[in-house]
């Protein structure tokens, strides 16, 4: 077990290529900025994360309620998006500076944006084309003085990839040694990363990567449910209140899972683009059933969808994300998989509300010393790239590259929080 890295003793560009990185996230939720710090260490070939805390603040009302306005399915301007890549790009500026000042005794290393997404490009049946996400990085560079990465998704798509989801790597490295594990994000899209079986080991079959893909909506279709069926009093169903009260519908679920996107080989991504409330609605047809029976059939099509995802090959299941605190949905989960062990990641070290700011702080990482934040093969690219661009701090310091002689990981080992 490798001791957490004292502050003082950060040094990025000497051995053992040590960070203290603070990793920004908004997802599809689109509800507000999640930052959680970390220290990052190399020895030999295992990568030491040890958490520093994690913090979330909610996008301010008014900023929120333009980004709804400018998402899929509406139409938007080129006076809209540049609002709002500045008013994003601010407010993940103040939640960065925030982080620093709380969570890392005011000295950090690297922040890594994911920024907020408006629109990921992916033709039904066909390659991904393009990707959006906004929030200005020169703001949080400004706003803390430290360098940042951001930009992660576009050069995988470039090279012919997804560009999502782009945790593969680092649950690869978090669950090396645990055959069959999937890893699961339940967002507002529910993302898979499957591990290869100890089956096709010992059968003696080659080796296989691991496959990183979007199964389909997780909150995103039970979140705009909720907000129509509740005016717009709610925004979700907290506990998943109201559909635990109702019934699932089996025509209705027929009918979402007819779905062509379910049938589509991975690697495969998704998003609003697709699953918005007016797609539900052309679904559920001019006689909506009871609040509580639509939001129990949807419960119901996340866990069915992402069951039918893993369920040949998965030894155990850690999930992460907004959904695992829907408890009538982690129980539909378990119901889909018996046998299948459903945990959330809470219990190997990684706090799931934290889960993806703390994989892209990890794809920085790689980014910052040159190494590709991508398996081959995982998203559908063509090779691994060095993810994302940066943009300099104060000091104007740019990252070292490969010429600074750190070799990439093979594991991630998580210590206990300081």
């Amino acid at each position: 077990m490798v001791n957490p890295i004292p502050a003082a003793h950060i040094s990025p560009t000497e051995p053992p290529f040590s960070l203290r990185v603070v990793g920004l996230m908004s997802g599809t939720s689109h509800d507000g900025v999640d930052a959680a710090a970390c220290d990052l260490r190399l020895t030999g070939d295992t990568l030491t994360l040890t958490p520093l805390g994690h913090l979330s603040a909610p996008y301010p009302e008014e900023l929120r309620s333009s980004l709804v306005a400018a998402l899929p399915p509406a139409a938007s301007s080129a006076e809209a998006v540049c609002r709002l890549d500045t008013g994003i790009g601010q407010a993940f500026g103040d939640v960065a500076g925030r982080a620093v000042a709380e969570l890392c005794d005011g000295r950090a290393d690297l922040v890594v944006s994911h920024g907020q997404t408006l629109f990921h490009w992916a033709p039904a049946g066909g390659a991904v084309r393009g990707t959006l996400q906004i929030g200005e990085p020169a703001w949080i560079a400004e706003a803390t003085g430290l360098p940042v990465v951001s930009g992660l998704r576009t050069r995988d798509i470039a090279a012919g990839g997804q560009g999502a989801p782009l945790v593969g790597l680092f649950d690869a490295l978090w669950l090396a040694g645990r055959p069959g594990a999937v890893a699961l994000n339940l967002g507002g899209i529910a993302n898979v990363t499957v591990l290869p079986s100890a089956g096709d080991a010992r059968a003696g079959a080659p080796a296989t990567t691991p496959v990183a893909f979007d199964t389909g909506p997780a909150c995103a279709l039970l979140d705009a449910a909720t907000w129509h069926v509740t005016g717009g009093r709610l925004a979700f169903d907290a506990d998943g209140a109201l559909a635990a009260r109702g019934r699932v519908l089996p025509s209705l679920l027929e009918r979402l899972l007819d779905e062509p996107y379910y049938a589509r080989p991975a690697p495969k991504s998704t998003g609003k683009e697709l699953f918005h409330l007016s797609y539900l609605l052309d679904r559920v047809g001019p006689t909506e059933p009871t609040a509580e029976d639509l939001l129990a059939t949807l419960v119901a099509l996340t866990a069915r969808t992402v069951a039918d995802a893993v369920r040949h090959t998965a030894t155990e299941v850690v999930a992460s994300g907004g959904g695992t605190r829907n408890p009538v949905l982690m129980a539909a989960l378990r119901e889909e998989l018996p046998g299948v062990a459903v945990r959330t990641s809470d219990e190997l070290g990684v706090p799931s509300q934290a889960k993806e700011a703390l994989a892209f702080a990890v794809l920085g990482w790689h980014t910052w010393h040159g190494l590709p934040g991508v398996l081959p093969g995982a998203t559908g690219a063509r090779h691994a790239s060095v993810l994302g661009s940066v943009t300099a701090g104060a000091d104007g310091r740019y990252p070292p590259g490969r010429g600074s002689g750190v070799g990439r990981p093979g594991r991630l080992e998580i210590l206990p929080p300081v």
